[in-house]
């Protein structure tokens, strides 16, 4: 993959950082933790600016955080509910649940995005219950890219200054990535396998 994606830079400039972005928000197995280490390295090599490259990157992961935002937006929370009451089970959710959560993120949404979108697989997701629990879109794009600018400037100028051996930034992140994946399936089993229809059943 990491070929690939180094000819899609190298071939598009810039646009096709932007669009790698996208992608990887749309669809995670498009990891940024490749696409913008490489992008930072062909900065490096003098083929691109590397605040164009930062700048690419941030507004094209954006606009994916974006897509899933509207999701969310499009889903709502009374349909999620309806779902709950339905699928509670391999949801892992009641209906209390979703109502307990939409007032945490009522609460403390601003600080979930901003710090989410610096986690591994989180950053992708932290984009739906935002849009679920109908945060302005303004304030959603304001701390998603403050969060979304630190990773892409991170992951861009370690890749610009390491170089030729921009590979070492991909084996740092690989595991955590990997463990973060792995902690969240045993917490969504877990959830299935003691999940108490009863307890989240909607009230007649």
């Amino acid at each position: 993959m990491a070929s690939w994606i180094e000819g899609v830079i190298e071939t598009t400039g810039v646009f096709g950082i932007a669009l790698l972005m996208l992608l990887e928000n749309v669809f995670p197995p498009i990891p940024s933790e490749l696409i913008m280490p490489l992008a930072g390295y062909t900065a490096a090599r003098g083929q691109a600016n590397i605040v164009l490259v930062i700048l690419a990157g941030t507004i094209g992961s954006l606009a994916g955080a974006s897509f899933w935002y509207a999701i969310g937006r499009w889903v709502g929370e009374e349909r999620l509910k309806r779902l709950a009451d339905r699928f509670g089970r391999w949801m892992t959710v009641g209906r209390d649940d979703i109502e307990k959560a939409d007032d945490w993120f009522d609460r403390h949404g601003h600080k979930a995005v901003l710090f989410g979108r610096l986690v591994p697989t989180i950053r992708t997701l932290i984009s739906v219950p935002a849009g679920l629990s109908e945060m302005a879109w303004p304030t959603f794009l304001l701390y998603s890219g403050i969060g979304t600018a630190i990773w892409t400037t991170l992951l861009a100028l370690l890749g610009y200054g390491l170089g030729s051996q921009y590979e070492k930034v991909g084996a740092w992140l690989d595991p955590v990535s990997f463990a973060v994946v792995g902690i969240i399936v045993l917490i969504y089993l877990y959830r299935v396998v003691t999940f108490r229809r009863g307890s989240h059943r909607r009230a007649d």
